[in-house]
């Protein structure tokens, strides 16, 4: 008799083939693509933050982790190089990435800046080879172009691919089959699953499970009584059943928008923190209107020097895309939040229930004339500062940013200190720069 665990879960190697593309300590790794004299040496970024934002393989085998204090980092590595965080380069690189993995196939999911998934079912016919050199093609490709690496898994399901993609970083490639899933599952602890949060762990760890492969010998009828829809779902991702379709759709505008400020020195100054709350807010609304969007509720917290956080939220009468509509309530649910002689360390503003501005639904009792002049105003702005560059005209509490206190944490990012002919600190090509010496 054959013991079940010696058994396949499926008897076919890819029904379906999804790929996740993961980069490796991919903001670490863009800084070392830029500047090759960095490449081999332990690195962080985050030296605007005061905390590791992403340490590099060197530092992390040298005990440096995410989210660790840079003095604590640097008392862990010495030689630890900190550099200040380049959003706008690391995106950039992310959009090539993401470029590439398109020549392959046109359903691709963009999860994160540096993770995304792709379906590659059907294609191993028209690229003459098997899934397997097809996401040896994309890893190559990827690292020739951008200088960095990915690991990439390949599965039946994008749960799977996901936990493929992770067996063997940096720059690994795992494939895991029909034929082979009960083999991988087994080396997957409940931890690790996508979708299993601690308290899903410690719960299913008192049902005597300890590993994927312990959840997945139960009926799915158990895992559905026992963690609702959820359950049912993540029971069938992991037996291959792709329950999870690769998503085209930029999902960035549909849940909700958020922005946030680091200050250089933690400040008690009320007017340089409203100033950025604002701030925030203006760049929040700035792309609400970019996507055609309008949000009914807005949110936004204080973090102090301790990074003990509160906020509050607020939900308008009807949906806006105008930050005019919401400033008359923003100095009052400002001075709830903001404690005099206390140091904040961060500002957040965030907007939620979101819907599409190309739809226009009227109340009865709204006041359409100013409606249609605060749109106007807007979209004055928008063209002012599309043409001029961000922020030229905006709130006059701007003002109040120049009393931002200065160190060395103010250090401007690599690529905004070596401009191109033409370009200024706002405005320049959407290119990084690679020096190269000959």
């Amino acid at each position: 008799m054959t013991d079940q665990q010696d058994q396949p879960l499926l008897l076919s190697s890819f029904p379906k083939a999804i790929l996740h593309v993961d980069g490796d300590a991919f903001f670490a790794a863009v800084e070392q693509a830029l500047r090759p004299e960095l490449k081999g040496k332990p690195l962080v970024t985050g030296k605007e933050r005061g905390i590791v934002a992403c340490p590099s393989y060197e530092a992390r085998a040298l005990g440096v982790t995410r989210s660790m204090g840079l003095w604590e980092a640097r008392r862990a590595c010495p030689g630890l190089i900190v550099v200040p965080s380049d959003y706008e380069t690391y995106g950039l690189f992310s959009k090539r990435m993401f470029d590439i993995m398109r020549r392959y196939t046109p359903m691709v999911e963009e999860y994160s800046i540096d993770e995304g998934f792709a379906d590659i079912t059907g294609l191993r016919r028209m690229f003459r080879c098997s899934y397997q050199q097809i996401a040896g093609r994309l890893q190559a490709d990827i690292h020739k172009e951008l200088g960095i690496t990915v690991s990439i898994g390949l599965s039946l399901s994008k749960s799977l691919a996901k936990l493929a993609s992770d067996f063997r970083k940096p720059n690994g490639f795992t494939a895991v089959s029909g034929l082979h899933l009960h083999l991988f599952l087994r080396r997957i602890k409940l931890a690790e699953v996508w979708g299993f949060g601690p308290s899903t762990v410690a719960l299913l760890q008192k049902s005597g499970l300890a590993t994927a492969y312990d959840f997945v010998l139960r009926p799915e009828k158990w895992a559905r009584k026992l963690m609702g829809k959820i359950g049912g779902e993540i029971w069938n991702e992991l037996r291959g059943h792709s329950v999870y379709p690769v998503s085209t759709e930029d999902k960035a505008a549909h849940i909700s928008l958020s922005k946030g400020k680091t200050f250089t020195a933690p400040s008690d100054d009320r007017d340089f923190v409203y100033a950025h709350l604002v701030r925030n807010l203006e760049a929040i609304f700035v792309k609400l209107r970019r996507n055609h969007l309008r949000a009914r509720e807005f949110h936004i917290a204080l973090r102090q020097k301790d990074y003990r956080e509160e906020g509050i939220s607020a939900l308008l009468t009807r949906s806006t895309a105008a930050i005019q509509e919401i400033m008359p309530l923003l100095p009052e649910i400002f001075a709830q939040l903001f404690k005099p002689a206390t140091l904040y360390h961060s500002t957040t503003a965030a907007v939620g229930r979101l819907e599409s501005s190309r739809v226009i639904q009227y109340d009865l009792f709204e006041d359409r004339p100013k409606i249609e002049q605060l749109t106007r105003l807007s979209g004055a702005v928008d063209g002012i500062n599309e043409r001029y560059g961000k922020h030229k005209v905006c709130s006059a509490t701007s003002l109040f940013l120049s009393r931002e206190a200065q160190n060395d944490r103010a250090d401007v990012p690599w690529r905004k200190q070596n401009l191109l002919r033409g370009e200024t600190s706002r405005r320049h090509l959407n290119i990084p720069r690679l020096t190269i010496a000959v």
